[in-house]
């Protein structure tokens, strides 16, 4: 979220932060969005009164917010079907592997690396999706990759995926927002 907000201040990406949504009222982006002065909300199932009702609040806030995209970048838990529903096709989130490999429940943060060091595989990256119902199973928007050296611990597959994501980010919202890259249908 830093990233993005960056390059919208710096005049990089042409677009307009309306408002951060987190189920976790202390992380880092609640701070970084107060100190650039955006708008933010708490919402969480325990504070909404469950999951529906949470579901409703996040799809009214943002709609009320005038979101053209969501963009989902630490957000940790699913989106209701409202919200999915709403914002069909304009859901991003940025993944932490090559989808489709070593995605789905339970494949995050750390986890997701643990995997790729146990695959043996050679390259990981990021991906760029659109959002479904199902974890990590939408359409891939745009991917970097990066080598896994022999000697990689989970820390340095960890570390070299992390430096690639805000570009990742930024460069395909840029891209979208040029007209360059369209979500599809």
């Amino acid at each position: 979220m830093r990233a993005v907000l960056a390059a919208i201040a710096a005049g990089e990406l042409d677009a307009e932060a309306r408002i951060l949504i987190t189920n976790n009222p202390g992380c880092a982006a609640a701070a970084a969005a107060e100190a650039a002065g955006l708008p933010w909300r708490h919402i969480s199932a325990a504070s909404a009164g469950g999951p529906e009702a949470a579901d409703r609040e996040i799809a009214e806030r943002l709609t009320e917010a005038g979101a053209g995209l969501v963009v989902l970048s630490g957000y940790m838990r699913p989106l209701g079907p409202q919200t999915l529903s709403r914002f069909a096709g304009r859901v991003l989130n940025i993944h932490p592997a090559l989808l489709p490999r070593h995605g789905g429940a339970g494949l995050y943060g750390r986890h997701v690396h643990e995997a790729v060091r146990a695959s043996g595989d050679t390259v990981t990256g990021a991906t760029v999706h659109l959002v479904e119902r199902e974890y990590d199973t939408g359409p891939i928007i745009s991917q970097v990759r990066t080598a896994v050296l022999p000697g990689d611990t989970v820390d340095d597959i960890e570390a070299r995926v992390r430096a690639l994501e805000p570009g990742l980010l930024v460069d395909t919202l840029r891209r979208i927002a040029d007209g360059e890259l369209r979500l599809p249908a």
